[in-house]
């Protein structure tokens, strides 16, 4: 599902817009965090001069493609987030067409354990983070959100034994239900990264996956998109709501497929106010440590 170029152009006019004086950016670029098929599995990150001590793990994925980008280019979207103070990882997973969902989602999965066990490196709080994403990068960010694990204690491996939670999602017209992608004829084709057994689909959408210890999440969604309709997100904030999850669901009436000018101001405000009242309103109390 790929709205991310209509909706980075979107950010970066914003950016242009309404942002009088940048923050000075740190970069450390293609951070490993994993090997998979013989490659590097990395993400960037992105360093504030004046950080909040929380991170947001932006999922980089535009119909399952992650693509690699120069960071400079990075900046110019996520710059929001960057003079709000958080540190954002640009969270590059196994790409479609090579790898479908079920490959690509312990890839996240993974990102998160590595982020939070080397927090400390980047002057993260490690129970202060937060992942975004938009449409393919949405619905991976809301499996994180709903699938976290404490991680397995009896692994070999360091990262696999640290916990893969979240504590706040912020996703753009995610898709929340994937079986009726995985069974249609057209999609698969389209999105190569759907071609799964469709007896699986259940596992990996975020709607089928939610209970009671979800993060909290917000969701974003124009009304007249028909890549992703709408219902998704509005079945995905009745489920969260119904098991007692705090969720907000921001319709953008008239929009697609992506935002942009006011509905993408919009978008923004709403997506720095969720991160401000999850992120850093929690460091502001003392917190019980996520495993």
């Amino acid at each position: 599902m790929n709205g991310k170029t209509h909706v980075g152009l979107a950010l970066l006019v914003w950016c242009l817009v309404h942002t009088s004086t940048l923050a000075e950016t740190n970069v450390q670029a293609d951070v490993v965090y994993g090997h998979k098929a013989g490659m590097a599995l990395t993400f960037d990150v992105l360093q504030p001069d004046e950080p909040n001590g929380s991170g947001v793990l932006f999922i980089v994925s535009g119909g399952w493609v992650s693509r690699w980008m120069p960071p400079e280019q990075e900046i110019a979207f996520l710059r929001p987030l960057l003079d709000r103070g958080y540190t954002v990882f640009a969270v590059r997973h196994g790409s479609s067409p090579k790898f479908v969902i079920p490959e690509i989602v312990p890839d996240v999965r993974r990102a998160v354990r590595f982020i939070r066990l080397h927090a400390n490196d980047w002057g993260v709080d490690p129970n202060h983070l937060a992942a975004s994403g938009w449409s393919a990068g949405g619905h991976l960010a809301l499996m994180l959100g709903t699938t976290g694990d404490d991680g397995d204690p009896d692994s070999r491996d360091p990262v696999e034994r640290t916990s893969s939670r979240v504590q706040a999602v912020v996703a753009y017209f995610p898709p929340t239900d994937l079986r009726p992608y995985v069974s249609d004829d057209e999609f698969p084709t389209r999105f190569p990264a759907l071609k799964f057994d469709v007896e699986r689909a259940a596992e990996f959408s975020p709607l089928l996956q939610v209970s009671s210890d979800d993060a909290p999440a917000l969701l974003i969604h124009g009304d007249q998109d028909t890549l992703v309709p709408l219902w998704h997100s509005q079945k995905m904030a009745e489920a969260l709501r119904g098991v007692g999850v705090e969720t907000r669901l921001i319709v953008i009436e008239g929009a697609g497929h992506g935002f942009t000018g006011d509905a993408a101001d919009r978008a923004v405000a709403a997506w720095l106010e969720w991160l401000d009242s999850h992120l850093t309103a929690r460091a502001a109390k003392p917190q019980t440590a996520a495993p």
